[in-house]
């Protein structure tokens, strides 16, 4: 059988996953009357929570006799690793772009990437049907881009093909519609060439990506360079980065991808994706072959990390009444394991025994890391996100974010203002419809906490996306946070007349009844100062004041906070408590007094 292998690639919300959806459908994969939900790839139930692709997969449709290997990659800049370690598995990939919005920041970045490796590229117009979609100029726009990024003459020979994700249609000349999705299956197959089949060289294959398994242990994912690789075959394993790691073992189960199956085969043959079982140590970037002196194939430099966090064993008076994993020992394990599997995120041993650094690509990166320990039983806690500074030629560097801002005309001047404050610098502005799109150069630590006051600075009609751009020389002080904290003056239950007399300083965070202690974060005062307020404060019945009279008392409805809110939130004396029942934000230093000495004083309001 003829096979293709490609990835689909493209910035956050521009229909991967739904083009993935129909090329499956059209292809053979489903039975005619098999009701398949949206977004099948994206299996994980955390990427069905929040709408967004976090991981990379696999998976394979027909066309005729061609099998065609398709990869889902995300779109969100904090995963771009995913994208750079799978693109060396595969001959070409579909650039996937929103008729409306056209390239974004993550487009460029990934069409990098895939120009830099030569792959071919198929430009794919997606959601043709939105009423405010501009074809032609997006389709002006990605040539430019191409041109940008120094493409050659055959890459900007490109085929585009007009697409419906959603409506499974797709056409090579948006003013004829289109039927089906076969205009996009006969371009795939025309223009991406088929994969290196010769199985008479020694067999060798690169790992793009590695998973666990209960029953078969680590699975290791990749594309089989040369030659076939049969079932119990002895192989040898090498490193291109480490020379030092050499080791055989024996192939004790091959599988291929067959639709969003996988079945067992007997031998994996050149050219195809296969998954291999048997080989306990085996890494993302490892080289395995039929022989032990053969070379290993050089693999990607996954880009470095931006943002570090630190991640600690919890100390709270609540500490281990919630979590199922609670010692040093599980984090660690857990996060050593996590960093083999994710090629962008880094974890080192920290100050104390108890204390981990962990650097990843954003917010995001690491917020989703967070929420899937604590899904699993982790209790920790985490610090303020902080960026990563170099030293270049002398000069203390920062990393540097490129944004890109679409908001109402009306708006402009508010963004604007608070761009300044962040010491972000403008780079364009253009009009697109009714609404402006502002690209700006910011330092990522201005970005912290910047999404949820863009909501408020456009009444929640702006959208931000944004992409790590390069380092540069240290901006200057940025303004923190102007809001302050309410600290809970002692531990107990949080009571309603102690709530009542404490939601005067500022908007609540606790309920009724809700158990609170020393040195936790129950409100957040605008003013800007640190308040400790007692809410677990009761009042004193007398013959004339009664219980009953607290019936009479309102309190207003308390803020919740995400886990992505409560990283935003916290200031540097602060930290996020991670339970598998409840986040909450607490001082790094509980006790008052103790807090008073080593910090500026605080107000207490009891």
């Amino acid at each position: 059988m003829d096979i293709r292998n490609i990835a689909i690639i493209a910035h956050v919300d521009h229909g991967k996953t739904s083009l993935v959806n129909a090329l499956l459908k059209q292809g053979g994969v489903f039975r005619e009357n098999q009701d398949v939900e949206d977004r099948v790839m994206d299996s994980n139930a955390l990427e069905r929570e929040r709408g967004i692709t976090i991981l990379s997969k696999n998976c394979s449709a027909f066309y005729k006799n061609t099998k065609i290997n398709i990869v889902d990659t995300p779109g969100h800049a904090d995963f771009g690793g995913e994208v750079e370690r799978v693109l060396k598995m595969v001959d070409g990939v579909l650039l996937v772009v929103d008729a409306f919005e056209g390239p974004m920041p993550q487009t460029r970045f990934v069409l990098e990437k895939a120009l830099a490796l030569n792959l071919k590229v198929v430009i794919v117009i997606n959601k043709i049907d939105r009423p405010d979609a501009r074809l032609d100029v997006v389709a002006d726009e990605v040539l430019e881009l191409m041109l940008d990024l120094n493409a050659t003459d055959e890459q900007l020979d490109s085929p585009i093909v007009y697409c419906s994700a959603r409506d499974g249609v797709a056409t090579k000349d948006y003013k004829q519609p289109g039927k089906d999705m076969s205009p996009l299956f006969e371009t795939i197959i025309s223009h991406i060439d088929p994969p290196n089949m010769d199985e008479s060289l020694p067999f060798q294959m690169l790992i793009s990506s590695t998973e666990q398994n209960d029953y078969l242990g680590k699975l290791a994912v990749g594309k089989v360079e040369t030659g076939r690789v049969k079932l119990n075959q002895t192989v040898y394993v090498k490193n291109y980065f480490d020379p030092t790691k050499k080791y055989s073992g024996k192939v004790v189960n091959i599988f291929n991808f067959d639709g969003l199956k996988r079945d067992n085969i007997e031998f994996g043959t050149a050219g195809d994706i296969v998954c291999l079982a048997g080989l306990s140590d085996v890494t993302i970037g490892d080289t395995i072959s039929e022989t032990p002196d053969m070379e290993p194939i050089p693999f990607v430099k996954i880009s470095e990390p931006s943002v570090e966090m630190t991640f600690m064993v919890n100390d709270s008076p609540f500490a281990g009444k919630e979590g199922k994993f609670v010692t040093s020992r599980h984090i660690k394990e857990r996060l050593y394991k996590e960093a083999v599997k994710d090629l962008s995120l880094q974890v080192e041993d920290g100050a104390s025994a108890d204390q981990f650094k962990v650097r990843g690509r954003g917010e995001m990166h690491l917020s989703i890391l967070i929420e899937n320990m604590r899904r699993d039983g982790y209790e920790f806690q985490v610090s303020r996100p902080r960026v990563l500074y170099k030293q270049i030629d002398g000069v203390r560097c920062e990393p540097i974010d490129k944004v890109v801002l679409d908001v109402p005309e009306d708006c402009v001047g508010t963004v604007m203002q608070s761009m300044g404050v962040k010491r972000g610098e403008l780079i364009s502005m253009n009009a697109i419809g009714s609404r402006m799109r502002l690209q700006f150069l910011v330092p990522s630590r201005g970005l912290f906490g910047y999404k949820s006051q863009l909501l408020t600075d456009t009444r929640g009609e702006g959208i931000m996306s944004s992409i790590f751009d390069s380092y540069q020389p240290y901006k200057g002080d940025i303004e923190g946070r102007n809001s302050g904290s309410l600290i809970s003056y002692e531990t107990g239950e949080a009571i309603t007349y102690g709530l009542f007399n404490a939601q005067g300083r500022g908007r609540l965070l606790v309920r009724p009844g809700e158990k609170v202690y020393l040195g936790q974060v129950v409100g957040i005062n605008p003013k800007g100062d640190d308040i400790v307020v007692n809410v677990c404060k009761k009042k004193q019945l007398t013959n004339t004041r009664s219980s009953a009279s607290d019936d009479a008392l309102k309190l207003t409805p308390i803020q919740t906070m995400s886990l992505e809110e409560a990283l935003e939130f916290i200031a540097d004396d602060e930290l996020v408590e991670i339970t598998p029942q409840n986040i909450r934000i607490r001082k790094a230093i509980l006790d008052h007094q103790l807090r008073a000495k080593s910090h500026k004083p605080v107000v207490m309001d009891n």
